[in-house]
């Protein structure tokens, strides 16, 4: 019995070795953006009401601090990808956990508007050094050919973040009050992301003497010449990246205008606010549905033509609703395609991104990319208020975004290569598809 026990410890030890450490930071990412999504993202809506109830800010004045914080997090995105580039995610993804916690804490004592915006200033840099662009820049220097599938778990993972943490905020608010509340949220964002980042991430696959997906690093005196990458103003001056900051400017544009206006649009055309708030959710969900969907097209297919059908994916969703949003069957079928392609556009920005550049400058790039988007996404429901003011209905707004989401189409699509001067992913040198993917190289 003994005997038995032992061998079966030393054949899970060696295969536990053989995992390649790449899905060991997947899995973790997952679990670690799915708290830091849930706790300094997606909670701050259940806590609207009952600071707007002791403080007695308005409405504008409660939300307008989550706005700043977007935007702030758009401008740190650039300089947080250059870090990312120079020296990993670990040091920086560890210190943006301490400071996440520390300012959760901070929020949960404010008393005045100018200290909660103050508060939310920091929780917007601290967005940027803990979401996505971080996380999305460690799976691009682990993964070259299962960068999609590593990607779709990442973010599958990620997508309950919302599912568990604005239920989970509400009984906390309803048992402990709002200011208790966000202690235990501090307190569980300090758990499950401090010690993660900072014992797990590593920096780079040839640390362990591995290529992106687990293959064997050949000798340095084996590896081929590399190109160095190019400057990163001269890469961000050539018309590739300027046509994916204009698709994915105008596509983000039309998605926020859209999200932001979604619940109006359909109390305005006579559906209860109840069906209204469950559409929004329903939207969440299908967005988990669309990243498996995308997924096996994400490793198969031109990153442009996928991204280029996604955006025409949001346009079909748009119509669908136009032309059919007066029956149930009609919106139930817009929420789904429009979440749907709302999550897939999450992959496959950091897919095309990762395929037209490689890693060597993907975190950097990626960041410029969110400054764009984001400074879009923050301008865009103030726009389309203004614009239903105007013309006191959405319907002529959103036929317009449907052009909008078109045109991101064809942008996307001229983005067709490396321009001069950007340097090529020197990849296929480190890959063999005899390679388990989900495996390292053989003992």
């Amino acid at each position: 019995m003994v005997s038995f026990t032992t061998g079966a410890t030393v054949l899970a030890l060696r295969e536990l070795r053989r995992l390649y450490y790449g899905w060991v930071l997947v899995l973790t990412l997952g679990i670690t953006e799915t708290i830091s999504w849930g706790v300094l993202y997606y909670a701050f809506t259940v806590f609207v009401a009952p600071m707007q109830a002791e403080l007695g800010w308005s409405r504008a004045d409660t939300t307008g601090a989550f706005s700043l914080a977007l935007f702030l997090s758009g401008v740190a995105a650039y300089p947080v990808g250059r870090w990312l580039d120079r020296h990993g995610a670990r040091l920086l993804m560890a210190a943006g956990s301490c400071a996440g916690v520390l300012l959760v804490l901070a929020w949960s004592r404010v008393q005045s508007l100018p200290t909660f915006y103050l508060v939310w200033a920091g929780i917007g840099l601290t967005m940027a050094m803990l979401l996505y662009q971080p996380a999305f820049a460690v799976i691009a220097t682990w993964f070259s050919r299962r960068r999609a599938r590593a990607l779709t778990l990442l973010t599958l993972i990620a997508g309950w973040a919302s599912i568990i943490f604005v239920p989970l905020a509400g009984w906390l608010v309803q048992a402990q009050g709002w200011r208790a509340a966000l202690a235990t949220l501090a307190l569980i964002l300090a758990a499950g992301t401090i010690l993660p980042h900072a014992l797990v991430l590593r920096r780079r696959p040839e640390d362990l003497g591995l290529g992106p997906d687990g293959v064997v690093a050949p000798p340095l005196t084996a590896q081929p010449r590399e190109r160095h990458p190019a400057p990163i103003g001269a890469v961000l001056r050539q018309p590739t990246f300027r046509w994916l900051a204009v698709a994915f400017c105008l596509a983000g544009f039309s998605e926020a205008s859209l999200s932001v206006h979604l619940v109006p649009y359909l109390i305005g055309h006579g559906y209860p606010p109840s069906f209204a708030a469950g559409l929004v959710g329903l939207v969440g969900g299908a967005a988990l549905l669309g990243r498996v969907v995308f997924a096996p097209f994400g490793e198969r297919m031109p990153q442009q033509q996928v991204a280029a059908g996604i955006f025409l994916f949001q346009a079909t969703a748009l119509l669908v609703l136009l032309l059919l949003g007066q029956s149930v069957v009609g919106v139930l079928a817009f929420a789904i395609l429009f979440g749907a392609g709302r999550g897939a556009t999450t992959l496959a920005r950091a897919n095309l991104l990762a395929a037209l550049y490689g890693r060597e400058r993907y975190a950097s790039i990626s960041g410029a990319l969110a400054l764009f988007m984001v400074s879009a996404q923050s301008i865009a429901p103030v726009t389309a208020g203004a614009a239903f003011d105007v013309l006191g209905r959405y319907e002529p707004l959103y036929w317009g975004l449907v052009g909008l989401s078109v045109a991101a189409a064809t942008a996307v699509l001229r983005a067709t290569g490396l321009g001069e001067g950007e340097a090529p992913d020197a990849r296929p040198a480190l890959e063999t598809p005899a390679t388990d993917p989900w495996r390292g190289p053989p003992r």
